[in-house]
């Protein structure tokens, strides 16, 4: 449903007559023995996926530029990847090396005149697009697009290159804030980590202990799954895949009931338990808060009096080398309980403890502000993508 003004066009009606639309030379124009060390760049998928043009290595000699000039990049073209992760695209910037594109890349020469090629951007990345290049992409193995697909991409427009504009800059505003806030989300993670490395680093005073000695080691296990009295319970119990990056886990996928924990080598572990992947995948952390139980892929860390489980939690995750180092195993890697017990660390006393994992918390939280932040931005994009690209709302 668009306004009664806007009218819907086939992407061959809004590029430009001659050469408007080009692929890639065919691989056997492109060799690795046609390669040289400089020269004439050839940009592929990866450029595209970045929309940086400054990634890659690739180039060919003058002479053999000359043979592919109509395969030629240009500021303003419009690149869309047709293999693997197909559809991606990007608008080549004002500077860049000259050069080619190879085979996997569609080249489109829009004609300014009928279209604003950021305003093609967005609907690329939309379901107006994306729909259709789902429906219509070709392939075995990996889907792919053709130059016969992409001509018949229909695309809605406003009746005005104005509108057309001032919808492109409300999405590209949005992007810019994504991107912004993303940027800055980074430098907040290299800053935790190098805090991390600060104040974990051992320091005259701090005491070596045994990992057992600091908390209790304890295993998981799981129900028969032949007995169905011992599921569905109200006793949530952990697979290694909902550990992830998480720091707080709250809920497991699947459940079990008080008979299942009781025929089976789990244990019921308290909130505040340290839940450590020990199997397969290897040295995934957690804090659990509320009580629960694990399959046998855990190797979880019950801390003992006079100590703090945060401080253990960062310090567990700066020794994820170390347990892989020890795990072993020919079906899939695994650590051993007494392995882990015996592993060597340094720590200060609770005073100090506490203050670092303060420290380091506070970061999490700032973190995970903006991470939340990020989403709602996005969100807020698919929403005005939804009304905007459809006439629902205009910027008239």
């Amino acid at each position: 449903m668009i306004p009664d003004d806007w009218d819907i066009f086939e992407m061959i009606s809004v590029i430009i007559k001659n050469n408007g639309i080009k692929i890639g030379p065919f691989g056997s124009q492109l060799k690795k023995e046609f390669l040289t060390e400089t020269g004439y760049k050839v940009y592929g998928q990866e450029n595209v996926y970045g929309r940086k043009m400054d990634i890659g290595g690739r180039y060919i000699s003058k002479k053999h530029f000359k043979k592919l000039s109509s395969c030629e990049i240009k500021s303003g073209d419009f690149l869309i990847s047709m293999m693997g992760t197909i559809g991606k695209c990007m608008i080549v910037p004002r500077k860049f090396e000259p050069g080619i594109m190879d085979s996997h890349l569609i080249r489109l020469r829009i004609n300014n005149k009928k279209l604003n090629a950021q305003l093609l951007l967005h609907l690329f990345s939309s379901k107006i697009v994306i729909n259709q290049i789902n429906h219509y992409s070709v392939g075995g193995i990996m889907d792919g697009l053709s130059s016969k697909i992409v001509r018949g991409i229909s695309i809605p427009l406003p009746p005005t290159l104005t509108e057309q504009t001032a919808i492109a800059t409300a999405l590209n505003d949005i992007d810019n804030l994504i991107h912004q806030s993303e940027r800055l989300l980074a430098k907040k993670k290299n800053i935790k980590t190098g805090a991390m490395q600060e104040l974990l680093r051992p320091k005259r005073g701090w005491e070596r202990k045994k990992l057992g000695s600091i908390a209790d080691v304890v295993g998981g296990g799981t129900p028969s799954t032949f007995n169905s009295r011992y599921w569905n319970g109200d006793i949530d119990w952990y697979t290694p895949t909902e550990v992830g990056n998480k720091k707080y886990i709250y809920q497991s996928i699947k459940k079990i009931t008080t008979e299942g924990l009781e025929n089976s080598s789990a244990k019921k572990l308290p909130i505040g338990t340290i839940l450590l992947t020990s199997r397969a995948s290897i040295g995934d952390v957690c804090i659990l808060m509320k009580e629960g139980c694990t399959n046998q892929g855990f190797q979880s860390l019950i801390v003992k009096e006079n100590g703090n489980n945060e401080f253990l939690y960062y310090m567990a995750l700066t020794l994820k080398p170390i347990f892989l180092k020890m795990a072993n195993g020919s079906t899939f890697l695994e650590i051993n309980p007494n392995k882990m017990k015996s592993i060597d660390i340094s720590l200060p006393d609770i005073e100090v403890q506490n203050h670092i994992a303060q420290v380091l918390s506070d970061m999490d939280d700032e973190i995970q502000k903006l991470e939340k932040k990020i989403e709602k931005y996005k969100l807020l994009k698919q929403g005005m993508m939804q009304v905007l690209l459809t006439g629902k709302i205009r910027l008239i």
